[in-house]
């Protein structure tokens, strides 16, 4: 599970759970609205469900841009650390599948 340091404003939600995988959908209402900062524990592959742009705040206080697509899913290896916050005016969500030890 993510180790977060600071809650943010957008609503994560488990959908499914066991000893080798966790499936999180992680919502966002609008601009702005955000994971809060953390750092994740496990290897993780995230699957936007429509196409939107995040930004994201790194350690030193640098924010890219990040332009997904509906169904296209990326890959990070666990420890990075970030805040996620969401790039557009409307609401924008994706499933995050984390990889946890067996």
């Amino acid at each position: 599970m993510c180790d977060n340091v600071t809650p943010g404003t957008a609503t994560a939600s488990v959908l499914i759970e066991n000893k080798r995988t966790r499936v999180t959908e992680w919502r966002f209402a609008g601009r702005g609205d955000n994971t809060g900062w953390h750092r994740h524990a496990y290897d993780y592959l995230v699957v936007p469900t429509s196409d939107g742009t995040l930004e994201i705040k790194d350690a030193e206080g640098r924010i890219t841009k990040a332009e997904l697509k509906a169904g296209v899913p990326y890959f990070r290896e666990k420890y990075v650390e970030h805040d996620v916050m969401n790039g557009t005016d409307e609401e924008y969500a994706f499933v995050e599948i984390e990889f946890l030890d067996s």
